[in-house]
């Protein structure tokens, strides 16, 4: 039976180079990135103390480059998803206790000369998350189907989570230490950058947005579509676990609908005929207690998380 583990490198291995007198880290979850995980991070070192690459499962010699670079080097012994090998770099990243910690993708996507802009609103302590956003200046050729398929997250995750931002998928992100110390990953796969959105707002850290480049140098390794219907499903996940009322109350206020729409039928019908249309009515009647049993659901999650996080707050 293969056992699961992750490999931490002792503290004092890291060397600091610093950024403006502040430590700096940056994590990089990287799955099969041997072609770019070196370049990506002697540029990241440059505006970095210490740069830390999680492989997460990877078959080809991410790692092994990854060292070479001089990085802290994390190995999961199978492939668990972005939001794990997160919270693998957070965890490690908070004994190191820096001023801030920036993420970025080990695809050489983004441009890590671009670090210090990015992390400009926490040194200057205006921001607790900074996203690096594709779309506030023109400045990345984003091919249309991800320019779509961007907007329709960025509405349900801003309207769901209630911070609106212009690229809600972004990876290059910046953390100051409250944020890093505040917050921990549910997601395991591509949603933990919506995940985010919710983290911040449960926990009150200021976000904000600043313009970033993205080059597309290959394919993606997947379906655009198959990664769609993973991100959105994780959001799906994400809206039950921190909107409870928002996710079954709107799913009830549907099924209700549905069932008063479904009577309009039975009432004509009776009217006309006396005869009660057995079929319509049973639909009917379904449709409208799913929908009741679902919002109050709704309502009762809603109440016990609002009590679970006030008993938290209050330790």
């Amino acid at each position: 039976m293969i056992t699961e583990r992750t490999t931490y490198p002792k503290i004092e291995e890291a060397t600091v180079q610093g950024l403006n007198n502040r430590q700096v880290v940056v994590i990089i979850p990287a799955y099969n990135e041997e072609r770019f995980i070196g370049s990506v991070i002697l540029r990241a070192q440059k505006l970095a103390g210490r740069v830390i690459v999680v492989d997460d499962g990877s078959i080809d010699a991410t790692a092994e480059v990854a060292q070479a670079a001089g990085a802290i080097v994390m190995q999961h012994t199978k492939n668990k998803g972005k939001g794990v090998a997160l919270n693998t770099a957070f965890r490690y990243a908070r004994k190191l206790k820096p001023e801030m910690v920036i993420t970025l993708d080990a695809d050489g996507q983004h441009v890590p000369e671009e670090i210090d802009r990015l992390s400009a609103p926490i040194r200057d302590g205006t921001a607790d998350i900074v996203v690096g956003s594709r779309y506030l200046e023109k400045t990345s050729q984003v091919p249309l189907h991800r320019i779509w398929g961007h907007r329709l997250f960025n509405i349900m995750t801003g309207q769901a989570s209630g911070i609106p931002l212009s690229d809600s998928q972004s990876g290059f992100r910046a953390f100051s230490r409250r944020a890093l110390e505040s917050i921990k990953f549910k997601s395991n796969g591509f949603s933990v950058e919506s995940e985010m959105q919710f983290l911040a707002s449960e926990q009150n850290l200021n976000v904000v947005e600043v313009p970033i480049t993205i080059h597309y140098h290959d394919k993606p390794k997947r379906s655009v579509m198959v990664h769609g219907m993973m991100v959105l499903n994780g959001l799906l996940r994400l809206v039950g676990q921190y909107r409870p009322l928002f996710f079954l109350g709107l799913t009830g206020i549907f099924l209700i609908a549905g069932g008063l729409i479904w009577a309009l039928p039975v009432i004509n019908i009776y009217r006309k005929s006396q005869v009660i249309p057995l079929g319509y009515f049973l639909i009917s009647v379904a449709l409208n207690l799913s929908g009741l049993f679902s919002l109050f659901t709704g309502i009762i999650l809603h109440s016990v998380r609002g009590l679970l996080l006030d008993m938290l707050r209050s330790r």
